[in-house]
């Protein structure tokens, strides 16, 4: 186990990682898809790793990851630039849902057998890219409206388009997540590399 004066440069460490692997997933795995108006939305995994994150560091570290990669994956990319600010909010919402249900009601990283955390690690994921389900098309109305002058019909149907896609790279995500975790955590333990998290952490 990590000594506990070395855990916070650790985790730094692995925020760096999971943000390069958020934008990578985003960057180069996506398929982008135009829609009403010239917006984009786009098929990717991109929020699994937001999820996966904090599953291993916690909802602060884990949601700062996937704020992080995901909105610099926007910032230099044309096509999503605008929407590099709604991006950074609902990423870390996403981490720190995730990590709310994994880490402060459930309590994975303590030992656990593993159908217990398989059931924890999906509910997590399901919740925090659930959030997201309900908020991207919600959140993304409002800021095209009122933040970038999209007239309200327009951004409605905009934000149709959006929760449909969400919808299917939550389902995605949450299979990525539950696999790779699942398939980490034993590597990581073994490695002596594995969080507890307490906490509030």
């Amino acid at each position: 186990m990590i000594k506990e004066e070395q855990e916070k440069v650790y985790k730094i460490v692995i925020t760096g990682l999971m943000a390069a692997l958020c934008y990578v997933a985003f960057t180069f795995l996506k398929i982008p898809i135009p829609t009403f108006g010239g917006d984009m939305v786009a098929l990717h995994i991109g929020n699994a790793f937001c999820v996966l994150a904090a599953l291993l560091l916690g909802g602060g570290y884990g949601g700062l990851a996937g704020a992080l990669g995901m909105t610099i994956a926007d910032i230099i990319d044309p096509a999503y630039v605008t929407s590099a600010p709604k991006t950074f909010f609902l990423k870390l919402c996403i981490g720190l849902v995730s990590g709310l249900v994994a880490h402060r009601i459930a309590h994975i990283t303590d030992d656990h057998d593993s159908r217990y955390v398989l059931k924890w690690s999906l509910i997590s994921s399901v919740a925090g890219l659930g959030f997201n389900v309900i908020m991207d098309p919600i959140v993304g109305y409002f800021y095209k409206k009122y933040v970038l002058g999209v007239e309200a019909s327009a951004a409605a149907i905009m934000s149709t388009w959006a929760a449909g896609v969400t919808f299917v790279n939550a389902v995605a995500g949450t299979i990525v997540v539950v696999v790779v975790y699942m398939a980490l955590r034993p590597v990581l333990k073994k490695a002596g590399l594995f969080f507890h998290i307490r906490a509030g952490k």
